[in-house]
């Protein structure tokens, strides 16, 4: 016996049709027009969209940062992710300096094994360019399955790491199959605006923007892909939050090079002005990048159109107000970086982006799930429907409304960035690996089921 999802419009990142869908044990068996459905579990997605799975290719779970540790662990996380229409997440391992990248490895596979509710892959960030470090990425990529590295440009004395330890990082991805991602902040410069903003007294949220401008993240943005040109290697940017870093990226595609870009939901939703609003609130948007301008916003969406901009990922970094944010209550830099996210990742997009008419549903799914199965070397296992591939289905209700409250999501903290926005489009039931883990509002997996999935090596793929 399996599962037949009938009567639902199948959409892919190419293509769109009406079709029956074999779901047999984890994976789809069959896709056809019309299949009997005797001895078959049946599921009615008429008048419905059928997804793959959404793939989030940015979240942070169980994370230490600022003195604390993110509120949403993989189990919270994922069953949030899982509610909004995601099936698998890829989630940085933190490297310490000095330490190995299999110790961070093993750190991370111990926070998700047994808790994680959807399946879910690693990247891991680079710490430092000792000889061990980068003598270790040939085997993490082929023994362990992580292909992507991830270097901060930003977050002096923490994340932080220099040019030279990017260079040797590129290189040694290019020559092993991965691919080198960046957070683009000058990290000096904000060093700088940083303490000068405190020493004259200026401590509340706004300042966390106006002492990380866009130029920051234009220029580290640009020196990434030229660095990345010089070794000849792929790069990825992530959470670009500007037209002008959106704009180097375009450049470096239209010059032939391997870049590939993510935004998110925040910074198609949220600008500036939400900094200043009253009684600390402006704390909940101090993530990094910080939300701009808002006429940021509808560049990023034709970048996305246009797929100049490639994933979109939540970069999930879940902090209560209540104890976590206020941290920084008396002083800026000291508010944990981070939004909670990953429930309404999909929401977002679908909301602002297909029932606006600036993306059409191919697009949708190429954004949502696709791109970044292939870029991470799960594609066609995920990421697609097609006979073969894991039974990682997204049905979803283009008419149901709601508002998105922090009073009723299912994410482990007492905010979101997003609160009172209606939006029209959400899931009606969401399948892992062959198993429905949504009903509606209702989670029906279970604690666990989730497992780690080895990425192949990386290759330019066209998107």
């Amino acid at each position: 016996m399996g599962t037949l999802i009938r009567g639902g419009l199948v959409v892919t990142a190419t293509d769109q049709s009406r079709a029956d869908i074999l779901i047999e044990g984890q994976t789809i068996s069959m896709l056809a027009e019309k299949i009997d459905e005797r001895g078959h579990d049946v599921v009615d997605a008429t008048g419905h969209y059928v997804f793959p799975g959404g793939i989030d290719p940015h979240t942070h779970l169980d994370m230490p940062f600022g003195g604390t540790v993110t509120a949403d662990d993989f189990e919270t996380g994922t069953r949030a992710a899982a509610l909004g229409g995601t099936t698998t997440i890829i989630d940085f391992a933190l490297h310490t300096k000095g330490d190995s990248l299999h110790n961070a490895l093993r750190t991370w596979h111990a926070k998700a094994e047994g808790k994680a509710c959807i399946d879910y892959a690693f990247h891991l960030t680079i710490a430092d360019g000792r000889d061990e470090t980068m003598a270790e990425i040939p085997r993490i990529i082929r023994e362990e399955g992580v292909n992507s590295f991830k270097v901060f440009m930003a977050y002096k004395h923490v994340l932080y790491v220099d040019d030279e330890t990017i260079f040797k990082s590129l290189l040694a991805c290019r020559d092993a199959g991965g691919i080198v991602q960046v957070h683009a902040e000058n990290g000096d410069v904000i060093e700088v605006t940083t303490k000068q903003a405190l020493d004259d007294g200026k401590t509340d949220p706004i300042w966390h923007a106006l002492t990380r401008p866009v130029e920051c993240e234009g220029e580290a943005t640009h020196r990434a892909i030229r660095l990345a040109e010089i070794a000849k290697a792929p790069l990825y940017v992530v959470h670009v939050s500007s037209a002008m870093a959106a704009d180097m990226i375009s450049d470096g595609r239209k010059r032939g090079l391997p870049i590939y870009g993510e935004t998110c939901p925040q910074y198609l939703v949220c600008d500036t002005e939400d900094y200043s609003r009253p009684d600390f609130e402006g704390a909940k948007y101090v993530l990094s990048p910080p939300i701009r301008d808002k006429w940021n916003q509808a560049v990023l969406l034709a970048k996305l159109k246009n797929l100049e901009l490639h994933t979109f990922g939540s970069d999930h970094c879940s902090f209560n107000l209540c104890g976590q944010k206020e941290l920084g209550r008396h002083d800026f830099s000291k508010i944990p970086n981070g939004a909670p996210t990953i429930e309404d990742r999909l929401a977002i997009l679908y909301h602002v982006g297909v029932n606006s008419g600036a993306l059409g549903l191919n697009q949708f799914v190429a954004l949502s799930s696709t791109n970044a199965a292939k870029i991470f070397g799960l594609f066609p296992r995920k990421g697609t429907i097609a006979v073969g591939s894991d039974a990682d289905l997204l049905i979803w209700d283009p008419n149901s409304e709601r508002t998105i409250s922090a009073t009723t999501h299912h994410m482990n903290v007492d905010n979101s960035v997003f609160e009172g926005m209606r939006v029209k489009g959400r899931p009606r039931y969401v399948f892992s690996r062959g198993v429905k883990v949504v009903d509606g509002d209702v989670f029906t997996g279970t604690k666990g089921h989730g497992r780690f999935q080895k990425s192949e090596k990386f290759f330019p793929v066209a998107l």
